[in-house]
């Protein structure tokens, strides 16, 4: 990623997908993002990603090899993660999440977490249970008991 990219200060939405972009940086400046579209390329790790974390509400970042999710905590203001088709291999991993108080959406399909469960209900009850604040996973909605 190119460091000219910190001089879009005002910039909402950026798309970088398709890109074979390693790994997150020179986002630093970018006071105003709100949405990150880094799709279909080759970044590894979450690095990087805490310099918009004050005013990110979106991450699109399906379809690459991450693995870990160390970093996720920081972005409080979280509210769609589309993470389907990357490498998550553990509950722990995933179970970071649960540090992203304001995420609503999540995708997560094709990581072999997910792959690895016995059926769909079955992934949906684990990770309904412990991310209690999602309202849609997998691109359905979730419906909770109230009682």
């Amino acid at each position: 990623m190119d460091g000219a990219l910190s001089t879009l200060v005002a910039c909402e939405k950026l798309s970088l997908s398709s890109n074979m972009i390693d790994k997150i940086a020179g986002i630093a400046g970018m006071r105003s993002l709100k949405i990150l579209s880094l799709g279909r390329n080759y970044i590894k790790t979450l690095a990087g990603i805490e310099t918009v974390a004050d005013t990110l509400e979106e991450l699109w970042i399906s379809y690459n090899p991450i693995d870990k999710l160390k970093g996720i905590g920081a972005l409080k203001n979280l509210r769609v993660l589309y993470m389907s088709n990357n490498m998550i291999k553990e509950w722990a991993e995933f179970n970071r999440l649960q540090e992203c108080p304001a995420l609503r959406d999540l995708v997560f399909i094709g990581n072999p977490l997910y792959e690895n469960q016995p059926d769909v209900d079955t992934w949906r009850t684990q990770a309904c249970n412990r991310l209690q604040q999602i309202t849609k996973l997998d691109g359905i909605p979730i419906v909770r008991d109230t009682e």
